[in-house]
């Protein structure tokens, strides 16, 4: 049986990007992936990196999401340099279109309100149509206006996971694809974790599966209240360049393909797709970019998103089993340099980010909160 300092359960965006900040580090780091049979929240990923509208109701949200942004210019430099491949992570502002004046105050309302709770930190300006076809020439007619930001931007997903798995092998990690993990079970400080026909023993455990951690939390004393949100994405063929910064739910990736998506469906574990979902997403494309009318589809897909009941992360160490740690979160594109820079140096034995202190489970416990 190998040992390692920790194992990461779930090679996903969030798991491998924890694991390459500790291999980083210095310490034995082994990732037990399930392999292809995983509802992969990373590979339908919409690729944003993204922080206007992030903490409406819990501002530390908005920092942890700006933080993350800041840090990803290095990550993305960092991660070539090691391993040769790019992200494609450009930070060129976003935009959030908006097809109504109603919309517009709405959206400046919220936004102001997130300024406000931030001091400042978070910042937005609102542009009318006129100012918009200045960033997005080909903006349809329907558009009134949109919000920006310039701490917004993209990469792409699948390179990204890439680039972490590389990484860290590069760095001395061990990944392994063998099927879920059953049992978790700790003794005499250490744990020894069985997934598939392996066994692995290690001082610390990270709990990074995704949607799966619903089963595994309960073994090391944590609770994982999550449920799966599905979205769905369109692709195009290669255009011409449309768009030179991304949107909420347009982006226009390295090779010229325009993605199209951002649907939420509350349909449990269904990670299929739907005719009429798939018609709105492309009537909404159209109206924002209509030189999209004639374009081809080349490909669609849904996957599910890992959803606590608020819709922020859970972060937390277990108090019974001591040495193991739940990272949940459906941004782990935005977060993954927080998650390499930040998270993981805490799961080390660092200063926990102030940021994450209270995206712990006991804020879904009505008891708890009550008695505060």
């Amino acid at each position: 049986m190998k040992s390692y300092e920790f194992v990461i359960i779930g090679g996903g965006l969030v798991g491998s990007a924890i694991a390459y900040g500790l291999a980083r580090a210095g310490h034995q780091v082994c990732v037990l992936d399930e392999g292809d049979i995983a509802f992969r929240a990373s590979r339908g990923n919409f690729g944003l990196v993204w922080v206007q509208g992030k903490g409406q109701e819990i501002p530390s949200y908005s920092d942890w999401s700006m933080s993350s942004a800041s840090l990803w210019p290095g990550l993305e430099d960092e991660l070539y340099e090691l391993t040769g491949i790019s992200t494609q992570h450009q930070a060129p502002g976003g935009v959030h279109l908006c097809y109504s004046m109603d919309e517009m105050r709405d959206r400046q309302s919220s936004l102001d309100s997130l300024s406000r709770a931030t001091q400042g930190r978070f910042q937005f300006e609102m542009l009318d149509h006129n100012q918009l076809r200045k960033l997005i020439p080909e903006i349809g007619e329907s558009v009134v206006g949109a919000s920006w930001s310039r701490q917004d931007g993209h990469a792409n997903p699948l390179y990204l996971l890439r680039a972490l798995h590389s990484a860290i092998l590069q760095q001395g990690g061990s990944y392994h694809a063998c099927g879920p993990v059953r049992k978790i079970h700790q003794e005499a400080g250490s744990f020894t974790v069985d997934c598939g026909q392996q066994r692995v023993h290690a001082a610390r455990v990270v709990l990074a599966a995704g949607l799966g951690n619903r089963k595994l939390a309960p073994q090391v004393g944590l609770e994982a209240a999550l449920v799966p949100n599905r979205g769905e994405i369109l692709v195009t063929e290669r255009v011409r360049p449309l768009l030179k910064l991304p949107t909420t739910y347009l982006r226009q990736t390295g090779e010229g393909s325009i993605l199209m998506g951002d649907s939420h469906e509350d349909v449990g574990f269904d990670d299929g797709t739907e005719t009429n979902v798939m018609s709105h997403i492309a009537q909404r494309a159209v109206a924002a970019l209509p030189a999209l009318a004639n374009t081809r589809v080349v490909r669609a897909w849904g996957a599910l998103r890992v959803m606590t009941p608020d819709g922020y992360p859970l972060y937390q160490a277990s108090e019974v089993h001591p040495g193991a740690f739940i990272a949940c979160c459906h941004s782990g594109v935005t977060l993954a340099a927080a998650h390499v820079k930040r998270l993981a140096p805490w799961i080390a034995g660092d200063t926990q980010p102030t940021e994450i202190s209270s995206f712990t489970s006991e804020r879904f416990n009505v008891q708890t909160a009550t008695s505060v």
